[in-house]
């Protein structure tokens, strides 16, 4: 994922402008399966690894390409006399993570109290090193070299689905397709390049082999030993099979050039197959291939950015409460009233919210992130009819500060009012008709309405300010 400084891109920008191809999966059981994910609403994401101990980028330090996300993240840069010094003290940091304070239950009831209902969590990033326990390699939480393996929940993983599935809640593994820690992706009989294999995957197919193999037995053992996970969220788009127009333009270039072109061929994992097998042992599983066309990209996940005008297809933005993807000691939070009304935005878009925090090196959650989650399900607890289950109204929102959702049988309609009205709230684009009624969510009282000049116009007592905060919410059931 484009990290800290993309982050700033990101939230420059204020229309996610184009919509993307869309395969839905032809598996009718799949198609009802994300019908029920897209009920859930919100979720948790978490970024953790031992990169959290010097509180930078997550993998992205490791990435030999001159881009800030990458370079501007490496530690200590001045008096590290190569990369591969970098690299190796990046890698050592296996041998001195000890989260010692790690809470998976502490984290799943505050993520529940906040009315979250789903986790994703990251089971291994870019730079290789498994959270969970696997046969394939040393580079592993539970690895005796690394100090936190002799601890009863060194399987870090597996604590957190259970922690997670006891409250109720969806598990997801998100995984990284690119791994620059094997020699089966980075080669070192090559240096790396750049973020994608470092060798010609066409004149060792053998090499590759063994990567494909090497990705189809770890994902296999997340969904053979720590029992029902929901989504497969797979990261690192660009390890994928390139259409024949892509191959065509990429080997014209390496004719004219002359020499070998590292993206001129494909990654390809033959995501059919990997998904069919990985559904094999987790028939429901839902499979998010991000930033891939095909069947396997079940739903859509724009990255730091809501849409301005929802998708046509299963989304979700994933976003972060600070800063940064993984932790930075001293992060700046969202405040709880922005993160209740980028909610809102999303659900009356039509998408679902993943929530980003990153853990400390101790495993622990910041106290203001554990702050901001009790303020949200303080507003959830009042106002979360209008959110869960619901879905798009004819139109998304009135203006800035009036967004709508419906009920799924359309016979109850939320009006989201992201200012208390200091007058009457006057819809145009809902018409009612004479017996409809209105309320406000926390409150019994019924309130006044007239049609008025096309329009619906609702009158809203003050004294149903305190009800609740950052963002009030109409009940019509018409």
């Amino acid at each position: 994922m484009n990290k800290i400084l993309l982050f700033l891109l990101f939230t420059s920008l204020k229309v996610y402008s184009q919509e993307k191809e869309y395969f839905p999966d032809p598996d009718t059981a799949i198609q009802h399966r994300i019908e029920e994910w897209k009920d859930l609403k919100f979720g948790l994401l978490m970024h953790w690894g031992a990169y959290s101990q010097w509180g930078i980028v997550e993998s992205w330090s490791l990435c030999p390409e001159d881009v800030g996300w990458a370079t501007g993240a490496r530690i200590a840069k001045d008096s590290v006399s190569s990369y591969f010094t970098y690299k190796k003290k990046y890698e050592d940091l296996k041998n001195t993570f000890n989260p010692v304070k790690f809470n998976p239950s502490g984290w799943a009831k505050a993520a529940k109290d906040a009315g979250m209902k789903y986790v994703v969590f990251t089971t291994k990033h870019h730079d290789g090193f498994c959270m969970f326990d696997t046969k394939t390699t040393d580079y592993k939480i539970t690895d005796p070299s690394c100090p936190f393996s002799s601890n009863p929940k060194s399987n870090i993983t597996k604590e957190i689905f259970n922690a997670f599935r006891n409250e109720n809640m969806w598990i997801g593994a998100y995984f990284s397709k690119p791994d620059w820690h094997s020699n089966y992706y980075w080669w070192d009989r090559f240096p790396p390049v750049d973020r994608n294999v470092n060798y010609p995957v066409k004149h060792h197919p053998q090499q590759w082999k063994k990567f494909v193999d090497y990705t189809y037995t770890q994902i296999n053992e997340l969904m053979s030993n720590y029992g029902r996970v929901d989504i497969l969220w797979l990261d690192g788009g660009w390890v994928r099979k390139k259409t024949e127009e892509e191959e065509r333009k990429d080997v014209a270039y390496e004719f004219k050039e002359n020499h070998f072109n590292v993206n001129a061929i494909s990654q390809d994992l033959d995501m059919p197959r990997l998904a069919k097998m990985a559904r094999m042992k987790q028939p429901k599983l839902i499979v998010v291939d991000r930033a891939v066309p095909s069947e396997q990209q079940n739903y859509l996940t724009p990255e730091q950015q809501i849409p301005a005008g929802g998708l046509s297809y299963p989304w979700e933005t994933c976003m972060t409460m600070g800063t940064s993807w993984s932790y930075v000691p001293g992060d700046i939070y969202k405040p709880a009233d922005e993160i209740v009304k980028k909610l809102v935005d999303i659900v009356s878009k039509g998408g679902n919210y993943l929530l980003n925090i990153g853990p400390s090196p101790e495993g622990e959650f910041d106290a203001v992130a554990y702050q901001r989650l009790k303020e949200i399900g303080l507003w959830m607890k009042v106002n979360s009819e209008a959110i869960y289950y619901s879905r798009m109204y004819k139109v998304f929102g009135e203006g800035e500060n009036v967004r709508f959702t419906q009920s799924k049988d359309g016979h109850t309609k939320y009006v989201f009012l992201f200012d208390f009205p200091t007058a009457k709230v006057i819809l145009k684009e809902l018409q009612l008709n004479k017996n409809a009624k209105i309320t406000m969510l926390g409150s019994t009282q019924k309130l006044k309405w007239t049609p008025a000049h096309d329009a619906t116009e609702i009158t809203v007592p003050a004294s149903l300010k305190g009800i609740t905060s950052y963002v009030w919410v109409l009940r019509i059931i018409d």
